[in-house]
């Protein structure tokens, strides 16, 4: 089995493939001080919850976009499950084209997006990750990386905006009966909710104007499912796709056979 772990800077998506196929998961908080052993105790501790054991994991990968967490994972991996990961990095053979003027600088979940969602649903391709940043992918029709945006994420504007609002509530985010809302709590439910799809549906029309022909839109993400009810652009929903794309590459750079999709290499 395949443990595959995706560290972002609000939360870290844990998954076991079983022959290709997730077989459970879990979202954990990112503490970047964690140490090996807090996170193979932890996981461990998930594994047993789910009938799994250490024994089972034959494999490791990894993406991080928090530094000061590489260390500490991969010496987990050795200590816990004793295998050595694989880290993903923007200098890996995907046979996915990145023509961005630096390479280097694509961060490895959007690398590992737009692996996933070309194998799995062909291009031309956009993908909207809604992590702490919520963030814009475009493929092309060949599985060329074309660039994206990068605009602020959902949970920290809604922080930054009770913290600097003393007097507005923290309220839960759902969508409100009407977009006139007749609280302060559906007035701010009606301004979040539908504001972050009016700038997701924005961001999306403008990016789709600059392909030959108009791209799928795919959403993963803690709130993926929440805006894309509501989204006119947005037609799947994939909150796993990050790991979907972990196992992809795992399997790549294993040369092993990986399930038919409808994307093709370049």
């Amino acid at each position: 089995m395949l443990l595959a772990v995706d560290v972002g800077n609000t939360n870290i998506m844990v998954g076991v493939f079983r022959e290709q196929k997730i077989a459970v998961c879990w979202r954990l908080a990112t503490d970047w001080n964690s140490t090996e052993d807090e996170l193979g105790i932890t996981i461990k501790s998930l594994l047993h919850n789910s009938g799994l054991s250490a024994g089972d994991i034959g494999a490791v990968a990894i993406s991080s976009v928090v530094p000061p967490l590489i260390y500490s994972l991969e010496k987990m991996a050795e200590k816990y499950f004793a295998v050595s990961p694989l880290l993903v990095r923007p200098d890996m053979r995907t046979g996915l084209k990145i023509l961005l003027d630096n390479p280097q600088e694509l961060g490895a979940d959007r690398m590992v997006n737009a692996l996933a969602g070309y194998r799995l649903y062909g291009g031309p391709l956009i993908i909207v990750d809604f992590g702490t940043a919520t963030t814009f992918c475009a493929i092309s029709a060949e599985g060329h990386y074309l660039g994206g945006a990068i605009a602020p994420g959902i949970g920290i504007s809604v922080e930054a905006l009770f913290e600097k609002a003393a007097k507005l509530p923290r309220v839960e985010l759902v969508c409100p009966p009407t977009v006139i809302g007749k609280s302060t709590i559906a007035g701010l439910q009606s301004g979040i909710v539908y504001g972050f799809v009016g700038q997701v549906d924005g961001i999306v029309q403008r990016m789709s104007e600059e392909f030959p022909t108009p791209p799928l839109v795919v959403a993963t993400g803690g709130f993926a499912s929440l805006i894309a009810r509501e989204s006119r652009t947005i037609v799947r929903v994939n909150p796993l796709l990050t790991l979907e794309g972990l196992q992809i590459i795992y399997r790549q750079q294993q040369d092993l056979p990986e399930r038919p999709g409808k994307g093709g290499g370049s």
